[in-house]
């Protein structure tokens, strides 16, 4: 299928792996279990979110989307998983995000533009197509990088600036 007559936001939902991974690529263990707050998110964590949302609420209304007419959608909130998320390893929970990303993405861009259309009811947004639920993924995916990157600033490079760091104001 040529790329005009696919789904929006696939190359950037196919990016986001190789995306983390750059920004993974000189962390410990430690690095990412470290957590700038008890109550914020470590980047293990953020990855163990990323991994569980894909399946259990990405390709879960994917999948609805294309089977039923009109379904229904509760809310989905990180916090409400917190517990699952403890004690993750990150780079087991990486490897499954990125296996399910690369199933979701190769079955994604079999589908025809015009299922971008097909319908769902959210409770709290009301009626919404599946081309806004790719890009609320999308946007999902960005903002979960945006906060793994503030995690590596914060963790691996804001005292070893130095005083040039001083000037940073991070809010990992």
């Amino acid at each position: 299928m040529t790329r005009d007559l696919e789904l929006d936001c696939l190359d950037q939902l196919e990016a986001t792996p190789a995306i983390l991974r750059g920004l993974m690529c000189d962390l410990s263990v430690e690095d990412t279990e470290w957590k700038p707050e008890a109550d914020r998110f470590s980047v293990a964590e953020v990855l163990a979110h990323l991994s569980h949302s894909e399946w259990h609420c990405y390709r879960t209304r994917l999948d609805r989307f294309m089977g039923e007419e009109l379904p229904e959608f509760e809310p989905d909130e990180a916090q409400m998983y917190r517990d699952l998320y403890r004690n993750a390893n990150a780079e087991d929970a990486f490897d499954h995000f990125e296996d399910q990303r690369e199933t979701n993405v190769e079955y994604l861009r079999t589908l025809p533009r015009s299922a971008g259309e097909r319908r769902a009811r959210h409770q709290q947004a009301g009626e919404i197509t599946l081309q806004q639920m790719l890009h609320e993924w999308t946007m999902h995916d960005l903002g979960h990088i945006r906060q793994i990157a503030e995690l590596v600033r914060a963790r691996k490079h804001l005292q070893a600036a130095g005083k040039l760091g001083d000037s940073y104001h991070l809010k990992p």
